[in-house]
């Protein structure tokens, strides 16, 4: 594990290992197996893939899902160009032709048949049905199915079915602890280390608050903004005020009682 973490000092994209998640995606990733990362808003999911990708010197093909994600988006369509039709490979077709990881972000926010379509990738089979071509692609051992989404957002109406969660193996994040956040901060903005911390456990006090009611919690992104813009001269509250307070909340109210909580803690 440690031998794994060292790789990333020196030409990887930064990211700070919480637990043994880089030993697990990398045996999952020798061994063709799916992975599903499950975690908060901000708390480095997207990151973190990128940083793998990198490190199994595999490209990434990453899709942000939405309500209007169709198979087709995924898989391909026909187009027509300069009077003639023409075939175009979505970004799940070009992983399994190409070789690489194809990052599904948010997967529950996108419709019920891009889902079904990358179930045939994710059993043994490992194959792609493409119906418009009459292709049967198969997966190549370096091809790597990857799905997140944010569990705190799941309804009755938005969830991933048994069936489709047991297709994968699953990995759960969560934001860092306060050493580990403040190297984080430390690391992205180079600032003092004093103000690291301190944005550190600010964040930790946040998000153990409930009586605000806010649908996501302050994330290391917005902490890492709010050091940005103290560097470059902003006033410490202005700068959390913009880039936390006002981030978390369209809620008047609860936007001042957080501003309150803010500067309780950093005077």
């Amino acid at each position: 594990m440690d031998n794994v973490q060292a790789i990333q000092t020196s030409k990887q994209t930064f990211y700070q290992a919480q637990n043994n998640e880089i030993e697990l995606f990398q045996t999952a990733a020798n061994n063709q197996v799916p992975v599903l990362i499950k975690g908060p808003t901000g708390c480095g999911k997207t990151r973190f893939i990128q940083h793998m990708a990198e490190v199994l010197g595999r490209k990434l093909f990453t899709v942000a899902c939405h309500e209007d994600l169709t198979a087709s988006d995924l898989i391909g369509r026909h187009l027509i160009g300069d009077g003639n039709t023409y075939w175009q490979d979505g970004p799940l077709t070009r992983a399994v032709r190409e070789g690489g990881i194809c990052y599904l972000d948010e997967v529950v926010e996108a419709r019920k048949d891009s889902i079904v379509a990358i179930h045939p990738l994710t059993d043994d089979r490992r194959i792609l049905p493409i119906d418009r071509t009459g292709e049967l692609l198969k997966a190549p051992d370096d091809f790597m199915l990857v799905v997140s989404y944010n569990p705190g957002y799941q309804n009755l109406l938005k969830g991933l079915k048994p069936s489709t969660k047991q297709r994968f193996m699953a990995l759960r994040f969560d934001y860092p602890n306060i050493e580990t956040e403040t190297q984080i901060i430390l690391k992205e903005t180079h600032c003092e280390m004093s103000l690291a911390k301190q944005l550190a456990e600010l964040a930790h006090h946040l998000r153990q608050l409930k009586e605000h009611d806010l649908e996501e919690s302050v994330s290391t992104r917005l902490l890492i903004y709010a050091a940005n813009l103290i560097k470059q001269g902003i006033n410490p509250l202005s700068a959390c005020g913009a880039a936390i307070a006002e981030s978390l909340s369209d809620d008047l109210a609860v936007v001042e009682a957080l501003n309150l909580v803010i500067q309780a803690k950093l005077v």
